[in-house]
């Protein structure tokens, strides 16, 4: 198996990024095209465990859009052959002192491009 492939690696950078926008921006729309639409996608968040893209679907509607500007650091985007990549960032909010976010996806390209069918978002404090 290929790690890395160049042009997949753009590929899933230039989706996080998609992501990352549409995040921020609280782009409901963009943020449900990018979870794979399937019962069997998982996202784990800070206070709640969704099961099944209508449960992420449910969250992200009802979800406040302030305070949601981060910074990133540390990120890592990872390709397994053609289809499958992991991306792992920390992340910073002014709102938040003291303390570090952690996300990590899972990423699967689709025919209609690449989504995410697991997610994970914890936050610690930064010394831990």
């Amino acid at each position: 198996m290929d790690i890395n492939i160049a042009a997949v690696k753009a590929e899933v950078e230039a989706a996080f990024e998609v992501y990352e926008t549409a995040l921020v921006t609280n782009d409901v729309e963009t943020l449900g095209q990018l979870f794979l639409n399937e019962p069997t996608t998982i996202r784990y968040g800070g206070g709640e465990n969704l099961y099944g893209y209508e449960e992420i679907a449910a969250f992200r509607s009802a979800r406040s859009s302030s305070n949601l500007e981060r910074t990133l650091a540390r990120t890592v985007v990872t390709t397994y052959g053609t289809s499958f990549a992991t991306a792992s960032t920390l992340f910073y909010r002014d709102t938040a002192p003291g303390k570090v976010g952690r996300q990590m996806q899972t990423w699967v390209k689709t025919e209609a491009g690449w989504r995410v069918v697991a997610a994970h978002v914890s936050v610690i404090d930064e010394t831990a």
